[in-house]
């Protein structure tokens, strides 16, 4: 009996990697996207932004209270999801309705669902579409930080029009759009932290964005300046590299990675170029969190000695 070998009970594999770690690594991320949209749109930008931190974290510290759950505040990721819904605000919302898409977010989508890890949306984004669905007017008023003007043709509206836009104010960020979307550049410095990070990999995004690319080029225009200006415009780039990438709401395959990346660049085409609204990534996304169980059900590696042939081919 000496000689027994005692197992402890999974996970054998362990890692200094936390929740707490991945999450303030991927608010550091969005820094560099924060900080342009505030030098474009001002200090009011900021104050969006921050309420609508403000707003997730005390839902699920006062949802985690009344409730007698642990509260879970410290972890980064009520954080994470008032900067991602913050960052798709306008710069000119009125200030109470990203507080209440956080408190949507949070408890509504996050909480009733049993906390992180137990969500099937992003919630950050399904507080993002219930705003856009209930206050659509304000979602679609947008601020040109080159004249400070209201408007609300963004660079995507000028091109499912048929226009032109300035490729190069495109991926600097100085066009109308959200806080935090404007920018390519900045999305692009903090998306290479987190890959260098080994936060996220390249799979979904890169297949989300090759996919979508593909799909612009043969239903939209056979032009690559026009293609480029529909990565760089709306919040494909934030959206491909910052919440598609959600560790919850994303397969854990490598396969069902692809697959979802080509699920998400296929139904962002067809929302962007046959929709009524020029942008989908949003909507694209959330279905595509819905398909996720489904993905990783057909995607997922057959278990060592099941399901094989017997031996002799029978």
């Amino acid at each position: 009996m000496n000689k027994l070998l005692n197992v402890s009970s999974s996970p054998h594999v362990r890692s200094g990697v936390t929740t707490k770690n991945i999450m303030y690594d991927v608010a550091i991320a969005m820094i560099p996207a924060t900080v342009w949209g505030v030098m474009q749109f001002g200090l009011y930008s900021l104050l969006v932004v921050a309420a609508t931190v403000l707003s997730c974290v005390l839902s699920e510290y006062v949802f985690e209270v009344l409730m007698k759950k642990p509260v879970t505040i410290s972890d980064g990721s009520a954080l994470v999801t008032g900067m991602i819904l913050g960052l798709n605000m306008p710069p000119s919302i009125p200030i109470w309705m990203p507080v209440l898409g956080g408190v949507f977010s949070i408890i509504v989508v996050k909480q009733l669902y049993g906390g992180l890890g137990q969500n099937f949306m992003n919630p950050a984004l399904a507080g993002r579409c219930f705003l856009l669905i209930s206050f659509a007017g304000s979602m679609n008023s947008f601020i040109d930080p080159m004249t400070n003007a209201v408007s609300g043709a963004t660079p995507l509206a000028v091109l499912k029009d048929g226009g032109s836009y300035d490729l190069a104010a495109m991926f600097l960020g100085k066009i109308p759009g959200t806080i935090g979307e404007i920018s390519t550049l900045a999305l692009l410095i903090g998306a290479a932290y987190l890959l260098a990070k080994k936060v996220i990999s390249i799979r979904i995004p890169g297949t989300y964005i090759l996919t979508f690319a593909v799909f612009a080029f043969i239903f939209g225009r056979q032009d690559l300046g026009y293609v480029l200006a529909e990565i760089c415009g709306g919040g494909l780039i934030f959206g491909a590299f910052f919440m598609a990438t959600d560790y919850v709401t994303s397969p854990i395959t490598p396969k069902g990675q692809i697959m979802f990346g080509i699920c998400l660049g296929i139904l962002t085409g067809l929302f962007r170029l046959f929709g009524g609204s020029s942008e989908g990534v949003s909507y694209a996304i959330i279905f595509c969190n819905i398909l996720v169980p489904l993905i990783e059900k057909v995607t997922l590696p057959t278990a060592f000695g099941k399901g094989g042939k017997k031996h002799g081919g029978k």
